[in-house]
C-alpha cells in the first residue's frame, strides 16, 4: 500500500470519527480484515495490516478506552501467549499494550498480573535497551498499584514466579525480581511463610555478593531479615500435640514444584542448584485468604542443610544461615529438634571453618541445642556415628561407688552438678562429638581449641563443660589425646577470664559440689602429671601436691615433661597464683607448698625457669624472723586443712594406675619403632 493511499485511509477514519460514524469506522475496519488482512495472497495480505495499522493510529487509546464491549477476558489468554516472543517488535508491541491497558482506570489488570508477570521478567532481559526499558517503566507501575492496593493482590500465585527470577544471572532481572520479593514479604506477610525454602535458596547465595552486586545484596539482605521476622513462637507445636483434623482446602507447601510456561523446570525441594530447583509451591487464591498459615520446616532446614554444607559458599551467607538455625531453635524448638540429629553433624564439621564469626555462630546454635529443654528426650538413642565407643548410658558420669572418691555416704553422683538441669540430653552427646573432633584433627584443636572451649565456657555452664569432658576423657583410649586434651583445658581453666568463677569455686573446696568436681577433673587430669600438680596447686592442696612431685622419680623424664614443668614454674609467676605466692609469707602454716616448689626446682635442669623459682624461693622468709610475740606460744592452725570428704589417698593410687598405662604405651610404641627400624637396616 503506497503511502497516499495510508494517508488518505488515516483522513477518511479521523473524519468518520468527527462525524461520529461508527458504523463506517466499523465498515472499513470490517473489510480491510476480511478481504484484505486473512487474504492468501500476501501482497493483499500485507496491505491490510497496512490499511488496519492507518485506522489504528488514527482512532488512537479510542479502540480500548472508548470501548464498553472490550472482551479483557479473552484478551488476557492471547496477551498471555503471545507474551513469550523472542521477536522484538512483538515484544515492543506486547508492551504497549500493556502500557495502554494499565493506565485504563477502568480496567484491573492486577487481577492478571500472575499470568503475565513471568513474561513481562523474560522481556525484562531483552538484548534491546530501549525494550528493557520500557519493560521497567510497566513493572514500576504495578509495583506502585500493588502498594497502593495489597489486599488485591495475589501474592502467593506471584511469590514462586519472584523466585525463578531472583535467581537468573541477569543483574536488571535479578535485582528487580528481589525489589519484588522485599516488597511481597513486607505487605503480604505471613502469606509468604509457605515458599520460605524457595526464598531463602534464592535469598541466601545473594548475601555474599561483593560490592559490584551490592544493590542486590543490601535487597536480599531486607528480604532475609523480614522473613525471618515472620517466624514466631505461635509456629512452633504445642508441649502436649492435640490431635487436628487435616484441612482439605490447605496444601502442604512443600509437597509441590512451580510450573511457570517458558521457563526451566525445578529440581527436588531444597537443592542448591544454580538455577531455580527449590521446592515452592502454589497456593490457589482460596487457599491462601481462608486457611491458617503453617510454618512447614522440612524444606526450610533442608536448604539450610544444603547451604551449610557446600564449602564453597560464601561467609555471609554461612553467618545468615547460622543465625537462621539459631531463630528457628529459639522460636519454634519442638519442631525443629526433629531436624537435630540430620544438623548435628554439619553444625560439628563447621567448626572447622576458617572464620572465627563464623564458628561463634555456630557454637551459638550447639550451644542453644545443649541447653533447649525441648532438646530433653527420656531415650536419646544411638549416638551419631559409627564409631563411637559405646552408647549415651555408657558413657554416663560414674556414680560414686564406681568412682570410689569421696568417703561420705550419701553424697550425689559427678553428674549432679548445680546446673545440670539446664543441660539436656544433647548436651553430653555434643561434648562426646567435639572431643572426637579434636580428636580426629588435631590442627583443630591446637589452633582453634582453646577459643571454642571459652567460648561454650561463655554460652553454656562452664562447669558442666569441664565435668563432662573430664569424665569422658576418664575412658580415653588414645592416651596421647587425652594428655594432650587434659593439658589444653587445664590452660584453659588457670588462664581464662571465662573461668575466673570456676577458679574461685575450685580454690577452695568448701562444697560438696566443687569437691566432686576437683575429683572428676583429677581423675583426667592425672594423664599429665605437671597438669594434675597445677590442679592441686589452684585448689590449694599442697601436700598432695608434694606427695605427687615424690612420684615424679619414678616417671619417664622427657623433654616434653621439663618443658611442661618450666610452663608451670612461668605461671605460678602470673596473677593467677598471687594468692600463692602471698602464702609463701606464712612459711609454718604452708611447708609442703615451699617443699613442692622446691620439688619442681630440684626437677629442672639449670635454666631460665630454674632461676625463676630459686629467686622466688629465696624471698621466703625466716620463720623465726616473722613470729609475732603470740605466735611463740602457740603455733596457729593450718588455713586450709585437707577435705575430710576426699580419699586422697586412692587419688594418689589412681595417678600411678594412669601414669604406668602411659608409660606401657610409649613403651609399646617405641618398641614398634626400634621394630620398623631393624626392618629397614635388613
Amino acid at each position: 500500500m503506497p503511502d497516499s493511499q495510508f494517508l488518505f485511509l488515516n483522513r477518511l477514519v479521523r473524519e468518520f470519527v468527527a462525524q461520529n460514524n461508527t458504523v463506517q469506522i466499523k465498515h472499513v475496519i470490517q473489510t480491510l480484515s476480511q478481504e484484505f488482512a486473512l487474504s492468501q495472497h500476501p501482497h493483499s495480505r500485507k496491505g491490510g495490516l497496512i490499511g488496519l495499522a492507518a485506522c489504528s493510529i488514527a482512532l488512537g487509546k479510542d479502540i480500548v478506552t472508548e470501548s464498553n464491549k472490550f472482551d479483557l477476558v479473552g484478551f488476557i489468554p492471547l496477551l498471555r501467549e503471545r507474551i513469550y516472543s523472542n521477536n522484538q517488535y512483538a515484544r515492543q508491541f506486547i508492551i504497549s499494550w500493556i502500557l495502554v491497558l494499565e493506565s485504563v482506570p477502568d480496567i484491573n489488570l492486577l487481577d492478571y498480573l500472575p499470568e503475565i508477570l513471568d513474561g513481562l521478567f523474560q522481556i525484562l532481559g531483552d538484548n534491546g535497551k530501549e525494550i528493557r526499558k520500557m519493560c521497567e517503566v510497566v513493572l514500576g507501575e504495578f509495583l506502585k498499584e500493588i502498594k497502593k492496593n495489597p489486599s488485591s493482590v495475589k501474592f502467593a500465585e506471584m511469590a514462586n514466579i519472584l523466585v525463578i527470577h531472583c535467581q537468573t544471572t541477569d543483574d536488571l532481572i535479578q535485582l528487580t525480581a528481589m525489589c519484588w520479593m522485599r516488597e511481597f514479604i513486607q505487605l503480604a506477610g505471613r502469606v509468604m511463610l509457605p515458599y520460605s525454602s524457595g526464598i531463602l535458596t534464592a535469598v541466601l547465595p545473594c548475601l555474599a555478593y561483593d560490592d559490584r552486586k551490592k544493590s542486590i545484596k543490601e535487597v536480599a539482605n531486607v528480604c532475609n531479615q523480614s522473613l525471618m521476622k515472620l517466624v514466631t513462637p505461635e509456629d512452633d507445636e504445642p508441649d502436649e500435640p492435640k490431635p487436628v483434623v487435616q484441612k482439605q482446602a490447605e496444601p502442604n507447601p512443600d509437597d509441590s514444584l512451580a510450573k511457570q510456561e517458558g521457563t526451566a523446570s525445578g529440581g527436588p525441594d531444597g537443592s542448591c542448584d544454580s538455577s531455580f530447583s527449590t521446592g515452592i509451591s502454589i497456593f490457589t487464591p482460596a487457599s491462601t485468604e481462608r486457611a491458617p498459615v503453617t510454618l512447614h520446616l522440612d524444606g526450610i532446614v533442608q536448604v539450610l542443610n544444603c547451604h551449610l554444607s557446600d564449602m564453597g559458599i560464601g561467609m555471609m551467607t554461612r553467618i545468615a544461615v547460622l543465625k537462621w538455625l539459631y531463630h528457628l531453635y529459639i522460636k519454634t524448638p519442638r519442631k525443629m529438634f526433629r531436624h537435630t540429629d540430620s544438623l548435628f553433624p554439619i553444625l560439628l564439621q563447621t567448626l572447622s571453618d576458617e572464620s572465627d564469626e563464623v564458628i561463634l555462630k555456630d557454637l551459638e546454635v550447639l550451644a542453644e541445642i545443649a541447653s533447649s529443654p525441648a532438646g530433653q528426650m527420656d531415650d536419646p538413642g544411638p549416638l551419631d556415628g559409627p564409631d563411637l565407643r559405646g552408647s549415651h548410658s555408657e558413657l554416663q558420669a560414674p556414680t560414686p561407688g564406681r568412682a570410689g572418691l569421696l568417703k561420705t555416704p550419701g553424697t550425689k553422683g559427678l553428674e549432679c552438678s548445680p546446673s545440670t538441669p539446664t543441660m539436656n540430653s544433647y548436651f553430653y552427646k555434643f561434648m562426646i562429638n567435639l572431643l572426637k573432633r579434636f580428636s580426629s584433627e588435631r590442627k583443630l584443636l591446637e589452633v582453634r581449641g582453646g577459643f571454642i572451649i571459652r567460648q561454650l565456657c561463655l554460652l553454656l555452664n562452664a562447669e558442666n563443660i569441664f565435668h563432662s569432658m573430664a569424665d569422658i576423657l576418664l575412658r580415653e583410649e588414645d592416651l596421647k589425646f587425652a594428655s594432650t586434651m587434659v593439658h589444653t583445658l587445664n590452660t584453659i581453666l588457670l588462664t581464662s577470664t571465662e573461668l575466673f568463677q570456676l577458679r574461685n569455686q575450685l580454690k577452695d573446696l568448701k562444697t560438696p559440689e566443687s569437691q566432686n568436681l576437683f575429683c572428676c577433673l583429677y581423675r583426667s587430669w592425672c594423664h599429665n602429671p605437671v597438669t594434675t600438680v597445677s590442679l592441686c596447686f589452684l585448689t590449694q592442696n599442697y601436700r598432695h601436691a608434694y606427695d605427687l612431685i615424690q612420684k615424679f622419680g619414678d616417671l619417664e623424664v622427657t623433654v616434653d615433661f621439663l618443658t611442661e614443668v618450666d610452663k608451670l614454674v612461668q605461671l605460678i609467676e602470673c596473677p593467677i597464683f598471687t594468692y600463692l605466692r602471698l602464702q609463701l609469707l606464712d612459711v609454718k602454716n604452708n611447708p609442703y607448698l615451699i617443699k613442692a616448689l622446691y620439688g619442681l626446682l630440684m626437677l629442672l635442669p639449670q635454666s631460665s625457669a630454674f632461676q625463676l623459682l630459686s629467686h622466688r624461693l629465696q624471698c621466703v622468709p625466716n620463720p623465726e624472723l616473722l613470729q609475732t610475740g603470740d605466735g611463740l606460744k602457740a603455733a596457729p592452725k593450718s588455713q586450709k586443712a585437707d577435705s575430710p570428704s576426699i580419699d586422697y589417698a586412692e587419688l594418689l593410687q589412681h595417678f600411678e594406675r594412669v601414669q604406668k598405662k602411659h608409660l606401657e604405651v610409649r613403651h609399646q610404641r617405641s618398641g614398634r619403632a626400634d621394630h620398623l627400624d631393624r626392618r629397614v637396616v635388613l
